[in-house]
C-alpha cells in the first residue's frame, strides 16, 4: 500500500533501518564476492590448465620411461599424497608433532590462521581439537579486542599531547588551561579526540611497517622473494591462512632459535595490528552503507525517510575521504557548538570512552539478547532511534559506541 499524499510506494510493512543496513550489506557483499570470482577466474584459470597439461605430459612420459602402467603409478602417488598429508616432505623439514611443532601447530589454531599444513591424524586428536579451539579462539578473540582497545588508548594519548604542544606554540591557551582544562572550552584538550581516519592510517603504516620488516628476514632466512614474503605476510597476518607459504618449517635455519623467536614476534605484532585495522575499517564500510541508504530513501515521502538514518556529521563519501559537517549540531562533550575552528566530525575516539565502554560492552549486549527473546524492546527515550554504530562485542562495540556519540544529533 502506498502512503496516502505522496507517490510513494513504500507500504507499512516496509524494512526498518536496521533490516535495511543489514540486506544492504549482504547484498554488497554478495556483488564483492561475485566480482572477486570473476578477476580470480580471470587471472587463475588459464595458469591452471596449463599445469595440468604439463602435469599430464609429465606423468605420460614418466609413465613410458618406466615402463610403468597410468594405474599404477596413480595409486603411488596417492600413497605420497596420503604422506603429505601427514606432514611427510620429500625435502628435509622439521617434525611436525614434537613439542616446538605442535606448538606452531596450536598458535595457528588459537589464532584462527590454520595454515593447514598440519593437521591432526588421529581421531582422539580431532576430538581434542574441537574443545581446545573452541576456548582458545574465543580467549584469542578477546585478547584482540583487549590490545586493541590500548592500542587506541596510546595512539589517543600520543596525539592528544601531541594536540597539546600544538596548542602551545600557537599560544591558543595559557599553561594554567592546558595543565587544568575547564568544561566547556571548545577545541582544547579536554574536549579533543582523535580522528577515526588518523587512527586508520597509524594503523595501516605500523601494518606496513611490520610486514617490510618481516619480509626482510624471510626473503633473506626461507629465501622466498620479497614479493612473495609480502603476500605471505598478508594472508598470515590477516588469518586467512592458504598454507601454500608457511614460515619456520626446514629442519635447520642459521640462529635457529633467535629466528623462530622473531617469526613469533612478527606474527603476533602483525595479527594484532591486521585485526585493529579492519575494526576500524569496518566502521567506516558502516557509514558508507548509511551514505547508500539516504540515497537510496531520498525519493520517499517524509514519513518514510524517518526510519532511514538521518544526516550525520562522519560520513564516508564514496571515492573521496570527505565528512559532511553539520555545523547546527552541538559538541558532544559539553553541549555547546564547535568553536575556534575545531570541528567534531574530527573527533571520535576517546581515552576514557575505551576504558569504561569496554567494560560494559558485553553487559549491553547481554542485556539486548535478554530482551529480545522476551519480546521486549527499547524505549524510545533510552537509546538514540538513529545510533545505526550500535552493537558489538569488545573493541569493535566502543569504536561503534563511540563514533555514535560523536556522530549523532544532540
Amino acid at each position: 500500500m502506498a502512503c496516502r499524499g505522496c507517490g510513494c510506494s513504500c507500504g507499512p510493512g516496509h524494512l526498518n533501518e536496521d533490516n535495511a543496513r543489514f540486506l544492504l550489506l549482504a547484498a554488497l557483499i554478495v556483488l564483492y564476492l561475485l566480482g572477486g570470482a570473476a578477476v580470480f577466474s580471470a587471472l587463475e584459470l588459464a595458469h591452471e590448465r596449463q599445469a595440468k597439461q604439463r602435469w599430464e605430459e609429465r606423468l605420460a612420459n614418466f609413465s613410458r620411461r618406466h615402463n610403468l602402467s597410468r594405474d599404477e603409478l596413480r595409486g603411488f602417488l596417492r600413497h605420497y599424497e596420503e604422506a603429505t598429508e601427514a606432514g611427510i616432505r620429500v625435502d628435509n623439514t622439521r617434525p611436525r608433532w614434537d613439542f616446538t611443532g605442535a606448538f606452531y601447530f596450536v598458535g595457528t589454531v588459537v589464532s584462527t590462521i590454520g595454515f593447514g599444513m598440519t593437521t591432526p591424524a588421529t581421531v582422539g586428536g580431532k576430538i581434542f581439537l574441537i574443545f581446545y579451539g573452541l576456548i582458545g579462539c574465543a580467549s584469542t578473540i578477546l585478547f584482540f579486542n583487549l590490545f586493541l582497545e590500548r592500542l587506541i588508548t596510546v595512539i589517543a594519548f600520543i596525539m592528544k599531547s601531541c594536540h597539546q604542544r600544538q596548542l602551545r606554540r600557537r599560544r591558543a591557551l595559557p599553561q594554567q588551561s592546558l595543565q587544568a582544562p575547564a568544561k566547556g572550552v571548545a577545541g582544547g584538550p579536554a574536549g579533543w579526540k582523535p580522528s577515526v581516519y588518523y587512527v586508520m592510517l597509524i594503523l595501516c603504516v605500523a601494518s606496513l611497517l611490520i610486514s617490510c620488516c618481516a619480509s626482510a628476514m624471510y626473503t633473506c632466512i626461507e629465501g622466498w622473494s620479497y614479493f612473495d614474503s609480502l603476500y605471505f605476510c598478508f594472508v598470515a597476518f590477516s588469518t586467512i591462512g592458504f598454507g601454500d607459504l608457511v614460515s619456520s618449517q626446514n629442519a635447520m635455519y642459521e640462529s635457529q632459535g633467535l629466528y623462530r623467536f622473531a617469526n613469533f614476534v612478527f606474527i603476533l605484532m602483525g595479527v594484532c595490528c591486521i585485526y585493529s585495522l579492519f575494526n576500524v575499517i569496518s566502521i567506516l564500510i558502516k557509514q558508507s552503507v548509511n551514505w547508500i541508504l539516504r540515497k537510496v530513501g531520498g525519493g520517499c515521502c517524509p514519513r518514510c525517510r524517518r526510519a532511514l538514518p538521518r544526516s550525520r556529521r562522519n560520513v564516508v563519501m564514496p571515492g573521496n575521504v570527505s565528512i559532511e559537517t553539520d555545523g547546527a549540531m552541538e559538541s558532544d562533550t559539553d553541549g555547546r557548538r564547535p568553536s575556534d575552528g575545531q570541528h567534531p566530525s574530527e573527533e571520535v575516539i576517546s581515552m576514557k570512552d575505551f576504558l569504561t565502554a569496554n567494560k560494559v560492552s558485553l553487559a549491553a549486549l547481554q542485556k539486548q539478547l535478554s530482551e529480545s527473546a522476551n519480546g521486549c524492546h527499547h524505549q524510545p527515550g533510552t537509546q538514540p532511534r538513529d545510533s545505526e554504530f550500535s552493537g558489538g562485542v569488545g573493541a569493535f562495540a566502543i569504536m561503534n559506541n563511540r563514533l555514535a556519540e560523536t556522530s549523532g544529533d544532540r
